[in-house]
């Protein structure tokens, strides 16, 4: 019975022992992974090679504050139409330093505490590669690339044939240059994260809203040299000698428009002092002041039209009206339509 007694004491004895070394094991298990979480596994690197095992979580992110200082790029030079930018990195860029950190520790967080306990005993490295994340900042971006295309915008020139300071003025079109601030904006991103130092920027033509085929045909009637010249876009077509309005009755300048065309043309009395001796109505026909061809113009009372009096052309010689030979306002009325612009300047 005593024997019994002594063993099963014994036995007590050797479980309390084992208890508590199993306590202290576990109790020291925790210490250790305690301060091991405190710092990096060893084998945990910084892209690049920088080895960050054993550093704190302030340690690492000095690491990484020199790793980028270290290795800063260049400015990024744009081109865009022959012209050169450059973009202060440091505007656009975000680099996700806690990111960075927090990944360090992932072995750490991500494993079991015997698993982390056997690390630090055995001191075996975790083979673990960090990169701090790199965002664009799109919008700091856009504003950049609108100072960008501001600088290398150019309006489109319309085509052109009007008067200005009395003189005829004849411009030909220019595209412009724009440039799609969204697609630039894509292209810079896509530049910046692939660790890029140049790029250009695609530069767009705007074709202009009037071409020289747009402008279609317009006269201009010169009152000093007495002709009469037909434009086809900006390049003259047909050159006409004419007669012009006589002191007193000057043919007005100005711009007009064809308002109607008439064919064999019925003359009717204006009424004016110059006319009081003259028939109501003529018809058409060799006696027709108008000739075989009329175009009446926006400004009351003033036509291009035909004349039997070859002699008057290259003259001032009529009422205000613009006198041509048969032939000429023949082949001009086929050529115009309703709406042609007439310009008179001197």
């Amino acid at each position: 019975m005593q024997v019994r007694v002594a063993i099963v004491k014994t036995i007590g004895v050797l479980s309390s022992i084992a208890l508590f070394a199993t306590s202290g094991a576990l109790a020291w298990a925790a210490t250790e992974d305690y301060a091991a979480r405190a710092r990096v596994p060893m084998g945990v690197t910084l892209t690049g090679g920088r080895d960050l095992g054993g550093m704190t979580a302030s340690e690492v992110r000095r690491a990484l504050l020199d790793d980028i200082a270290a290795s800063s790029r260049e400015p990024l030079t744009i081109t865009a139409d022959g012209q050169t930018f450059t973009l202060d990195l440091r505007r656009h860029l975000t680099i996700d330093i806690e990111g960075a950190v927090a990944s360090a520790f992932e072995p750490v967080l991500d494993s079991a505490i015997n698993q982390r306990v056997w690390r630090t005993l055995a001191d075996e490295p975790v083979y673990h590669d960090i990169e701090p994340a790199v965002s664009v900042d799109r919008e700091s971006l856009a504003s950049t690339v609108r100072t960008i295309a501001a600088s290398v915008y150019r309006p489109a020139v319309d085509a052109t044939i009007t008067i200005e300071s009395g003189a005829i003025l004849i411009r030909e079109s220019v595209p412009g240059r724009s440039t799609d601030v969204t697609v630039a904006v894509s292209i810079l991103e896509r530049t910046l994260l692939a660790g890029g130092e140049r790029v250009t920027i695609p530069v767009d033509p705007v074709p202009p809203a009037v071409s020289e085929t747009d402008l279609g045909r317009t006269i201009v009637v010169s009152l000093r040299s007495r002709t009469l010249k037909l434009y086809d876009g900006i390049e003259v077509d047909r050159t006409y000698r004419v007669a012009v309005g006589k002191p007193g009755y000057s043919t007005p300048r100005g711009s007009w428009e064809i308002v109607q065309k008439r064919y064999r043309p019925t003359w009717g009395n204006p009424g004016s002092a110059w006319a009081a001796e003259m028939p109501r109505f003529i018809p058409p026909g060799p006696g027709n002041p108008l000739g075989t061809r009329a175009l009446n113009l926006s400004v009351p009372g003033i036509r291009i039209h035909g004349t039997s009096n070859v002699a008057s052309i290259g003259t001032a010689a009529s009422h205000g009206c613009i006198r041509m030979v048969r032939r000429d306002v023949e082949e001009l009325y086929d050529l115009v339509d309703v709406g042609t612009r007439v310009l008179i300047v001197r």
